[in-house]
């Protein structure tokens, strides 16, 4: 499928490599945001989690019971942090008036699988018993591998049945070590490319065999009982076919799942260029999505 790049996004897009997985730069990049994370997040603070994790939390000022998101970075499961998404956690907190707790996890080149799910998980229980959080309001979202990481946890939930999320927002989520890049032009990709895909899931998944579907969420056959989604995704992204793969058989699940594709968009494409009117409708839709969702919880 030939998408031409959406025309606000084009300038920039001219300036961004396809893919930015390669095994140097994830582990320089996964030491300078280790060691940014010595610092506190503008506006939270670090919060310890039962397992040895963090969490950077937001707070609204007035008391609660708050609704709150658990927000998991991208990052390809090589690197990253909470601090590259402070500004967005910022608006979650503002606009929504959650509680945000953006958790720090476990990357895939020091810590394969299940490292990082359990990391998720254990935030999203401290998250359900934190005094100023409403527990039938916690929406779980992420972008990229945190969009991923996202969807195990709402599955591991399930199976747990400790913490019943009320929504699930998966930004362009990376769900399928399968992926090759079929029905996508790769050509028009940008950032996240076939081998950036094979270096994260490589180095999440070795050492597992057959593949879980809690480590790889395209792979789950039975997708009934989690909670309505939301995902959005660019047609030039090497994950749209499995996102929308993944929307529709949310469906034939019986979930309800609202499904945003942005025609010409590549990966990551409104962090990379905010002030584009496509990305700032990208990120009013999830805004809204959030928002009805946590109106009234599950």
């Amino acid at each position: 499928m030939t998408s031409p790049i959406h025309s606000d996004l084009a300038r920039s897009a001219r300036l961004l490599p396809r893919g930015v997985g390669r095994r140097p730069i994830a582990a320089v990049a996964d030491g300078l945001f280790r060691l940014l994370e010595s610092l506190p997040p503008s506006g939270g603070a670090w919060a310890d989690v039962p397992g040895g994790q963090r969490v950077a939390v937001f707070r609204p000022p007035d008391p609660g019971p708050h609704p709150a998101v658990l927000w998991i970075h991208g990052g390809g499961l090589l690197f990253g942090s909470p601090l590259q998404d402070v500004a967005w956690c910022h608006r979650l907190r503002d606009q929504l008036g959650a509680v945000v707790a953006a958790v720090s996890y476990r990357h895939a080149l020091q810590h394969p699988y299940p490292a990082a799910l359990d990391d998720c998980s254990a935030a999203l229980r401290w998250l359900a018993q934190h005094p100023d959080v409403d527990p039938s309001r916690i929406a779980v979202a992420g972008a990229s591998a945190g969009g991923g990481l996202a969807a195990a946890t709402c599955l591991r939930a399930r199976e747990e049945g400790a913490v019943r999320p009320a929504f699930q927002l998966l930004v362009y989520p990376m769900l399928d070590d399968r992926t090759a890049g079929d029905g996508v032009d790769l050509t028009q990709c940008r950032l996240w490319d076939v081998p950036s895909n094979q270096l994260g899931w490589g180095a999440y998944l070795r050492g597992v065999d057959p593949v879980p579907p809690l480590a790889a969420p395209g792979r789950c056959d039975d997708l009934s009982g989690v909670p309505p989604a939301w995902i959005g995704v660019g047609t030039n992204d090497l994950f749209y076919p499995e996102d929308v793969a993944y929307a529709e058989r949310l469906r034939s699940a019986g979930v309800p799942c609202a499904l945003e594709i942005v025609p010409g968009a590549y990966h990551g494409f409104e962090s990379v260029d905010a002030s584009a009117l496509v990305s700032r409708a990208f990120d009013a839709a999830k805004i809204g999505a959030l928002r009805a969702a946590l109106s009234t919880g599950r």
